[in-house]
């Protein structure tokens, strides 16, 4: 089976280049049929202009004497017109019966009846177009009234070679400009992605280990990327020296425990009396039980931190997750220790994760279970309008003030703690509850013993 191909992901830098570039190309393009127009238009203003003066001193040179129509033509007014080499001229001068005096009498009709200003239309004669412009003047004599109508036609080959030549130009010019423009689009681009150089450079010198935050100059649109990489360097460095520390105190945790059963596994090689030997063997297996215990713990502690980090959160059934941890945490051998269990009939539910809210809840059952003496344990679960509430209260010695905080510290115990904890229980429900956003609270029983209060905001059922 062939691997699908992996497409290259698009270069920004390209990207920008080609729709600037796309609507540079628009914009001339846009600009081009523009300057045509404007050629067009000028050039017909321009030859319009001496057309119609044209017809007009014709139409000067026109006299009605005795009843007769003379005409002195102006050939000056006909010489301008065909000053362009390529052109042609056509005149015609009738009267108002359509009759010709002089010119070409099969020039075409203008398209509508001439009023009393001059008319400019297009037609085809001698087998092109030619521009024509029709002028009508009244004449009045003692012996007689009359209209004559003057028509001039030029070709229009020196409008179109001079709106070319404007045409032409403007195409040079917009070459031009649009060259200068690319060419500031392009170091505008090359500009705009300099911060990221930098930002790239800066990274790439940097050592592994060195998560400190960026400090480059970036522009205000890149300030909350440069911020969330930053944000994410200070999580990663906050994770790497809380995974250092792990290691180190973990490593120091298990060191001793295996020193004394090393130790203690010689003396019973070195033993030969039976009795003495099951005395050593025995003090194999608690050492052995102790560590079995400080290992559990901290892969515990492993796994609430890297949850705890991700913050995966769901809705959680507190009063579920309580029977959870009971039922994970009370022996299955042995006498059953007695639980007193009171539970609201409210849907208590928060937003969390269940793994670690049933871990927290299982350590301080087993922390009551041990140290809180031989009375019942007490576990209630209540609501007020904000907050899940949680309280496991035991009959055991109590609290200190000063240790009421020590021992929410990794590897932190309590001074009058008795042998065999690893100190790690406590932390760990202490962590589960900040991250869940939540408080716990020890405090000593009027009536001797300890109570412990978690507090988790409520979410909506």
């Amino acid at each position: 089976m062939e691997r699908p191909e992996v497409r290259a992901p698009a270069s920004l830098r390209r990207t920008l280049m080609l729709y600037l570039g796309a609507l540079l190309a628009v914009f001339a393009v846009a600009l081009l049929f523009a300057a045509r127009e404007y050629g067009q238009r000028a050039a017909n203003r321009s030859f319009d202009h001496l057309l119609v003066s044209s017809a007009l001193s014709i139409a000067d040179s026109v006299a009605l004497v005795e009843g007769q129509w003379q005409v002195d033509l102006p050939y000056a007014a006909l010489d301008l017109l065909s000053m362009a080499e390529e052109d042609r001229v056509f005149y015609r001068v009738a009267d108002s019966q359509g009759r010709l005096i002089t010119g070409y009498g099969d020039l075409p009709a203008p398209p509508r009846k001439s009023g009393t200003r001059p008319q400019l239309f297009d037609a085809q004669y001698s087998g092109e177009t030619v521009r024509f412009v029709v002028a009508t003047r009244s004449f009045a004599a003692a012996s007689a009234q009359g209209e004559v109508q003057v028509q001039v036609g030029q070709t229009r080959r020196a409008r179109e070679v001079l709106a070319q030549e404007m045409v032409n130009r403007a195409l040079l010019a917009i070459g031009v400009l649009s060259g200068l423009l690319l060419a500031l689009v392009a170091f505008a681009v090359h500009q705009v992605f300099r911060p990221l150089v930098r930002v790239e450079r800066e990274l790439s010198r940097r050592e592994p280990s060195d998560l400190k935050p960026l400090d480059a100059r970036v522009p205000r649109e890149m300030d909350q990327m440069v911020a969330a990489l930053n944000r994410f360097m200070e999580r990663l460095s906050s994770s790497n020296e809380t995974l250092r520390a792990f290691m180190a105190e973990a490593a120091h945790q298990m060191r001793t425990p295996l020193a004394a059963l090393r130790a203690q596994a010689q003396l019973a090689l070195d033993e030969d009396d039976p009795r003495d030997m099951r005395h050593s063997l025995q003090a194999i297996e608690r050492n052995a039980t102790h560590m079995s215990r400080l290992l559990n713990q901290l892969l515990s502690d492993a796994s609430v931190i890297h949850r705890s980090n991700l913050q995966r959160f769901q809705p959680v059934d507190l009063a579920e997750t309580v029977h959870q941890a009971l039922h994970d945490a009370l022996p299955q051998a042995g006498p059953a220790p007695r639980v007193q269990l009171a539970m609201t009939n409210a849907v208590v539910q928060v937003n969390g994760d269940a793994l670690l809210l049933r871990e927290a809840i299982k350590n301080l059952v087993d922390n009551a279970l041990k140290y809180g003496g031989e009375g019942a344990l007490q576990i209630a679960l209540t609501v007020d309008e904000t907050h899940a509430v949680l309280t496991i209260a035991d009959h055991g010695p109590g609290i200190t003030a000063a240790d009421a905080e020590r021992v929410f510290e990794r590897f932190g115990r309590g001074e009058d703690a008795p042998a065999g904890g690893a100190g790690l229980g406590l932390a760990i429900v202490k962590r589960v509850v900040d991250s869940h956003g939540g408080s716990i609270d020890l405090a000593n029983r009027p009536q001797g013993g300890l109570v412990a209060t978690i507090r988790l905001p409520r979410s909506a059922a």
